[in-house]
């Protein structure tokens, strides 16, 4: 019998809503959003943004906003920049195909990106010095792979302006831990690399049914609060979380090995 199903529908369901609400965000004080900024010290930050929020709160350009403060402070930036298309279209461009998800993401590629993973589906942009020099690119989440990069060099992970706590290190985790309801794939096709050199590469990536293992993110945040692992702010609606690749492994490790899925129930 499969007893997990009413709990990962459940958590599913209940999410829905709160993807879809409106915000309710208010003014904040610049000066107070750089206090928090300046609690961080670290050389790299992978950052998950959500630009109408941060507007809604500063009455500014968003994007420049963000940025202009995060580089002043930490000396790499680190940004998502999936093109998810690559499962049907077996084609990525790494200098050409902009991200398809965020637009942050968007505005980051083309304002300030210096390099990207050559990921056809999860690659991350950067500015500033870090790089992932002996990745296994061909295996997104895998034991060589820019995620378990992350992880060993416990990098700090942002959330700004997200409706909830973000971080697709949990990919990455669900794989490490070999959750049961994640199946490992390959994906073929074209990659192009910075250069314009072609190659047909095999990207090993995951698949679930998002629609009943959907991350109970809500859950997740609370909990890492009160164990000391997740900082949250709340500024007049605007939300600001802070963690650690290193203590979000410290903390879904031993949760997951009690109950496999935790993470989406």
């Amino acid at each position: 019998m499969v007893t997990h199903l009413p709990r990962t529908l459940w958590s599913s369901l209940r999410h829905y809503p709160l993807l879809h609400r409106s915000s309710d965000v208010g003014p904040v004080s610049p000066e107070l959003f750089d206090e928090i900024l300046d609690d961080y010290d670290a050389d790299a930050a992978f950052l998950h943004v959500g630009l109408s929020d941060v507007k809604a709160a500063f009455e500014t350009n968003p994007y420049e906003f963000v940025v202009e403060r995060l580089r002043e402070r930490f000396p790499s930036l680190l940004v998502p920049g999936f093109t998810k298309s690559f499962r049907d279209t077996g084609r990525f461009d790494v200098a050409e195909d902009p991200p398809e998800l965020n637009a942050f993401s968007r505005l980051f590629y083309e304002n300030d990106a210096e390099y990207r993973t050559p990921d056809p589906l999860h690659s991350i942009l950067c500015a500033g010095e870090y790089r992932f020099d002996g990745c296994d690119f061909r295996d997104t989440f895998g034991p060589d792979g820019c995620y378990a990069q992350l992880e060993a060099d416990d990098v700090l992970c942002l959330n700004v302006g997200t409706h909830w706590l973000v971080s697709t290190q949990l990919h990455y985790l669900e794989q490490a831990l070999d959750v049961p309801y994640v199946e490992t794939v390959e994906f073929e096709g074209e990659l192009v690399q910075e250069d314009g050199t072609v190659e047909q590469v095999t990207q090993t990536n995951y698949d679930k049914n998002l629609y009943l293992y959907f991350w109970n993110r809500t859950k997740l945040r609370d909990q890492m609060v009160r164990a000391g692992v997740l900082d949250w702010y709340r500024l007049n609606g605007l939300d600001v979380m802070a963690f650690t690749m290193d203590d979000l492994r410290s903390f879904v490790e031993p949760n997951v090995l009690n109950d496999p899925y935790y993470l989406v129930a």
